[in-house]
């Protein structure tokens, strides 16, 4: 069993910035990908941004030059460090472990 929780999210002006954290616990040896997914009112569950364990990283098109994912692998922790935000990245943001293990979520509101 693989444990995620997360933290960072907030309420944040358009244009600002927050860093979303993930820390692992628990039989996180086998982990190959970690990842963020983000799920507004009324639309599914998307993907973000993985991190493979040799430091592969994916992104969804939109976020591409403003968001980037990390991992600190001395913590069990995956950052997601977001800039230039949107009011359209409003959403609960979720990590996941190989999308079988996933966190509680953390609300991010991008909001004048």
């Amino acid at each position: 069993q693989v444990q995620l929780v997360e933290s960072g999210g907030g309420l944040v002006q358009p244009g600002g910035s927050l860093r979303l954290s993930c820390a692992a616990s628990g039989s996180i040896g086998s982990i190959y990908a970690m990842g963020w997914y983000r799920q507004a009112p009324g639309k599914q569950r998307d993907l973000v941004a993985t991190i493979t364990s040799n430091i592969i990283t994916n992104y969804k098109d939109s976020v591409k030059g403003r968001f980037t994912i990390s991992r600190d692998n001395a913590k069990n922790t995956v950052y997601l460090q977001m800039n230039s935000l949107k009011p359209e990245d409003t959403a609960v943001y979720y990590c996941t472990a190989d999308r079988n293990y996933w966190g509680q979520g953390t609300q991010v509101t991008v909001s004048s």
